[in-house]
């Protein structure tokens, strides 16, 4: 029988610093390895240079000596006293001397140090032979000391050259204490400036982020966005700043489009509720009258269904669906006419040219196909035929109806805008609509006017 699963103990993951904190201890981090690798090698050459230093004047001390004992015979007591030969070798180069007589022993006046001497200076201070040299380093209380002897010959003692080494290792001690103090220093204030410069730095980010962030829990599409600069940060803003603007926009047109829908399919569908409350008395209504109601409701569910649908396709905007292509626009226009010809038995005449345009072949048949069936119901007598013209990437739909009033040529594109005269007419108000949204999303315009000797001019244009 096995025993319970032991359960894994949770992870608790720290929140990450933020891009401020994190670009500061980056800089502080930086500076700081760069003061110390400076400091670090700055003071190892230093203290080389010193040491250096002090072995080579030690040791040109101990060939002074040599010579000038190879050179004359020389006593232990020349060594002693103020004017003795040590002040004049040695006080230059900061060394010291003191004198050992033939048994060894430090001459009275001589030892300023008290360094003991050893058997090999016992030995050196009764050599027969001048000159010759021991060298090392020694340790008396505590402290270290180079110490050289030179034989002065004949048995007639020896002199010993004496340099401190714990100044020279308290001066290195003094710097090193000062460098890493320095490199401390130097490290704090990095941080501080790195935490100025990050600030500076992301202060634009930072009121971008609050901005969204705001947005993302309010909803609100008015926050004020900072936008300023030219680098990268300020085109971020700019480029937020306009997505806000368009989502407002799109806001604002879906929230017209289910106003307008919803004041739309109201008519119909009371229209609609009216007749059905007749249809359980349809046996007791006169032959003429049940003939138009069926009518009524045919014609009522066909413009509810044309409703349905333009507000579908105006509200998917199906650019996303479709590839724009290459198409010779004077064959989608001629197809469009073909089936205009269909629906509405009407002569429809077209004069194109050969332009190719690179643009969304249904959208495009679309729009011309509402144009033509605009200007069918608007010319329901059919004298003349309707023109369709196609020069380079304007398309151009005319008739011979009515017109338009002065006043509603600047509406007449609007949704569900419909003119005095088109109220009786059937229709959802949406087909210019439609053509002036096609023709927006190609980067063209719609336009409209009326037509010299009577008729209007509608259509559109295509961008490059």
């Amino acid at each position: 029988m096995t025993g319970p699963v032991p359960r894994r103990p949770l992870r608790t993951r720290l929140p990450r610093p933020g891009l401020r904190t994190t670009l500061a201890l980056a800089f502080a981090a930086i500076a700081a390895l760069v003061a110390v690798l400076i400091g670090a090698l700055g003071y190892h050459a230093a203290a080389r240079l010193i040491r250096d230093d002090e072995t080579a004047d030690f040791t040109a001390a101990v060939t002074s000596v040599d010579r000038q004992v190879e050179r004359q015979v020389l006593l232990p007591g020349d060594f002693a006293g103020p004017s003795g030969l040590s002040d004049d070798l040695v006080r230059p180069i900061r060394v010291t001397t003191q004198a050992l007589d033939p048994d060894g022993r430090v001459l009275p006046g001589t030892g300023r140090l008290d360094l003991p001497p050893t058997p090999a200076d016992h030995d050196l201070a009764h050599a027969e032979q001048p000159g010759r040299t021991s060298t090392g380093l020694r340790h008396w209380h505590g402290d270290a000391y180079r110490v050289g002897v030179v034989s002065l010959g004949g048995r007639r003692g020896a002199v010993q050259i004496i340099q401190q080494v714990e100044p020279t290792e308290k001066l290195l001690t003094a710097l090193r204490t000062r460098t890493v103090a320095l490199v401390a220093v130097v490290a704090v204030l990095a941080g501080g400036a790195g935490r100025l410069l990050a600030r500076r730095i992301t202060g634009r980010l930072v009121r971008l982020t609050d901005a969204a962030e705001l947005v993302a829990t309010s909803g609100r599409l008015d926050v004020p966005v900072p936008a300023s600069g030219t680098d990268e940060v300020g085109r971020l803003g700019r480029a937020f700043d306009r997505m806000l603007v368009r989502l407002a926009t799109a806001k604002e047109n879906q929230r017209r489009l289910v106003q307008d829908a919803g004041h739309e399919l109201r008519t119909p569908l009371t229209s609609l509720r009216t007749n059905l409350s007749v249809l359980p008395s349809l046996d007791r209504l006169p032959p003429a009258e049940r003939t138009a109601l069926m009518a009524d409701l045919a014609e009522e569910a066909r413009e509810l269904t044309q409703l349905v649908e333009e507000l579908v396709a105006l509200a998917a905007d199906r650019r996303a669906d479709e590839r724009p292509t290459e198409v010779v626009l004077a064959d989608l226009v001629r197809q469009a006419a073909a089936q205009a010809r269909r629906r509405s038995d009407r002569e429809i005449v077209v004069d194109a040219d050969g332009t190719v345009v690179t643009a969304r072949p249904d959208a495009l048949a679309r729009a011309v196909g509402n144009l033509l069936d605009n200007a069918a119901k608007f010319d329901p007598a059919g004298t003349t035929p309707i023109e369709v013209v196609v020069r380079g990437r304007r398309v151009e739909v005319r008739d011979r109806g009515p017109g338009i009033d002065p006043a509603d040529l600047d509406r007449v594109f609007d949704r569900f805008y419909r003119a005095t005269a088109a109220r009786s007419l059937p229709g959802s108000g949406l087909g210019l609509a439609i053509v002036h949204e096609v023709a927006r999303s190609h980067g063209g315009t719609a336009f409209a006017a009326n037509r010299e000797g009577g008729g209007a001019v509608i259509g559109f244009t295509l961008g490059s």
